[in-house]
């Protein structure tokens, strides 16, 4: 009795499956249409992203790597100006961020003029093409940073000067740039009297780049800011 009662539970379960089965075939013959469309439609984002980035991205990338060479190699001649603006027989770094805003030279076109317009005294124009670069690379970035706040400081704005020193401090820290921005902003602080900050940025050099050139008789510029915010 109990193996019958097994048996007819065995073929519940099975119709059931079957019903299930033939509910979804249904379902897919009812709504093929828009089944296909939509299968469709993912494929063709999955083939335009991939033909996007082959045929478009890369080819301009390479363009744009082609175009920033000549540049980079005037500003290593130390040919500033026309690294920036370029000349007849090639772009400078400003034309290539600008025609090639989209690929990553174009980004780094932008910080190369920043940086010359940073050497040659131009500073609001470094602080135009230094604003408009963004990068995960750590160094560039502290510098990026920073070289606006050098701008500013030359500008005679120093509070601007600052909190861009101040930024860059606080970015992925690196011993080649962070200990030279630590102590550009402890100096700045000091020039605008602002004591606690300026003790706070040269605690922090001691502590976390010890053996950093910037660290120099630190020791001494720590107790003289000590004495001015006790006074």
């Amino acid at each position: 009795m109990a193996k019958k009662k097994n048996i007819q539970q065995t073929e519940t379960a099975i119709d059931n499956v079957d019903a299930t089965l033939s509910r979804a075939e249904q379902f897919i013959e009812n709504n093929l249409k828009q089944v296909l469309i939509g299968l469709g439609a993912v494929i063709a984002i999955v083939l335009g992203y991939w033909g996007y980035g082959e045929y478009i991205v890369a080819p301009l990338e390479d363009e744009a790597q082609h175009a920033i060479f000549p540049a980079q190699r005037a500003a290593q001649n130390d040919s500033l100006r026309l690294a920036v603006e370029g000349n007849i027989n090639q772009m400078g770094f400003v034309e290539v961020a600008d025609e090639y805003s989209s690929t990553k030279a174009g980004n780094l076109a932008n910080y190369y003029a920043g940086m010359c317009y940073l050497q040659m005294g131009e500073f609001e124009k470094a602080i135009e093409h230094l604003d408009k670069f963004s990068s995960n690379d750590g160094v560039l970035n502290v510098q990026a940073v920073a070289g606006i706040g050098d701008a500013f400081h030359e500008l005679n704005q120093p509070e601007e000067a600052l909190d861009y020193y101040t930024k860059a401090a606080n970015l992925d820290g690196n011993d080649f740039s962070t200990p030279v921005v630590l102590k550009k902003a402890a100096q700045t602080a000091e020039m605008l009297s602002k004591w606690s900050t300026a003790l706070k940025m040269y605690k922090r050099l001691q502590k976390e780049y010890p053996d950093a050139q910037e660290s120099r008789e630190i020791e001494k510029f720590i107790s003289y800011c000590e004495q001015k915010e006790n006074a």
